[in-house]
């Protein structure tokens, strides 16, 4: 049985016991409708249940809204009901990848522009080598996918200069390299090579600026985060972030709290997971994102807790998203609270080794359920009777924690 602690100090009854959550997801960059992100959530929360030893249901949410259900936990006698949104994005994401085969490479072309011209790539390494080379994965596997559709189009080309002349045989042997390369796109679901430079470039675009169709859609969260805030009967406003949601989500409670939705001491808590912020932040125009980072890491409107581990390559395994950022004040700083989900200690080693070269799987881990977890349950969090400012408030950050900045002191933040 999962045990819970709860404080006896009446000061803090309130804060400790959660009786309804409103929970907001932002997704990362993810083409995916949010029903997937319910079937994720009703499977491994059973999972969790199970080997933790604690009661929860999952329905569907009724009325109007973004996409989303509602789970009912029940953890050592006491009942939380959660009601769970999705803030969708995932249009935005499709229209980024309507780019043909051709195009793809020009936009490899662009992205790794904007990521060598500016030096970024070079200060990305130096932080964290797993994300690095991730950025470079891409930019080899493309590369090469060119060079097996040209050696293609030159052996049609030898074999046809036997029958007609060399120069026509070649010409006609060129006509193969669209069919390959299209073949190499059909399969990407087992790659992620076309997914991830899609990824890359829709982060570099706008050199770090976030297009207007999704800021637009930041403040129509905004919109959303603050009425649950208003509603009395909710005595938690969790936001979640994953991968390329934790810049997002800095972004919107940064404005969720400028325009006034928020009050100190408030029920409002931000979980990042597996972030990649200096991707976007390291960029020369993200300056809005390092201002909200800066802001939102001295505020005492919200519990900043942000998780990330060193076997998920796809992240900044423990690197403060703000300080790394060139973001941090001078004095002040609050958040975020920084531990790791330390996947190696809370999954067993047969889990680990079935995984451990499945990137993509591993960088969701943090939604999944843990065979022995340690303090960083996702359903705990999301589902169950602590608010996540209790359930860590006496937490120390894990160790090996970076506050290393790598960017060039014309972009830190005064």
């Amino acid at each position: 049985m999962q045990t819970v602690q709860i404080s006896d100090q009446t000061s803090d009854a309130a804060l400790a016991r959660v009786s309804r959550r409103h929970v907001f997801y932002i997704p990362g960059y993810d083409p995916f409708p949010p029903r997937r992100y319910r079937e994720l959530y009703r499977c491994e929360s059973t999972d969790q249940a199970r080997i933790s030893g604690y009661q929860i249901a999952q329905r569907p949410k009724k009325g109007a809204g973004p996409y989303g259900w509602v789970v009912t936990a029940e953890v050592d006698g006491l009942t939380t009901e959660s009601e769970v949104n999705i803030l969708e994005w995932s249009d935005i994401v499709k229209d980024s990848m309507q780019a043909g085969v051709f195009a793809t490479y020009v936009l490899l072309v662009k992205t790794a522009w904007v990521y060598l011209s500016t030096g970024v790539l070079f200060r990305l390494f130096r932080l964290r080598a797993g994300p690095g080379i991730a950025a470079m994965y891409p930019v080899v596997m493309l590369v090469a996918q060119l060079l097996v559709a040209v050696a293609a189009a030159l052996l049609v080309g030898w074999g046809l200069s036997a029958l007609i002349p060399a120069w026509l045989g070649y010409l006609l042997g060129l006509g193969v390299v669209p069919p390959i390369l299209q073949g190499f796109r059909k399969i990407d679901g087992r790659f992620f090579v076309h997914y991830l430079l899609l990824d890359f470039a829709f982060t570099a675009k706008h050199r770090g600026r976030n297009p207007p169709e999704l800021e637009a859609r930041l403040d129509e969260f905004v919109a959303l985060i603050g009425a649950a805030l208003r509603d009395d009967a909710v005595d938690e406003v969790l936001v979640v972030g994953h991968s390329s949601g934790v810049h997002l989500g800095v972004s919107v409670l940064a404005r969720v709290i400028r325009a006034g939705h928020a009050v100190q001491g408030c029920k409002l808590a931000f979980l990042s997971l597996g972030h990649a912020v200096p991707m976007q932040s390291y960029l020369p125009d993200a300056q809005e994102l390092r201002e909200d980072l800066r802001y939102l890491s001295q505020r005492d409107e919200l519990f900043w807790l942000d998780v990330t581990a060193p076997g998920d390559g796809c992240c900044y395994a423990l690197c403060d998203p703000v300080s790394c950022s060139g973001a941090a004040p001078a004095t002040g700083k609050r958040w975020p609270l920084m531990i790791s989900a330390a996947f190696t200690q809370s999954l067993t080693p047969q889990t680990y080794r079935k995984y451990k070269r499945r990137y993509f799987r591993l960088h969701f881990q943090y939604l999944c359920a843990f065979d022995a977890p340690k303090d960083y349950d996702y359903f705990l969090i999301t589902a169950g009777p602590l608010a996540l400012a209790e359930r860590f408030r006496d937490r120390k950050p894990s160790a090996s924690v970076s506050h290393a900045c790598y960017l060039p002191e014309s972009q830190h933040l005064s």
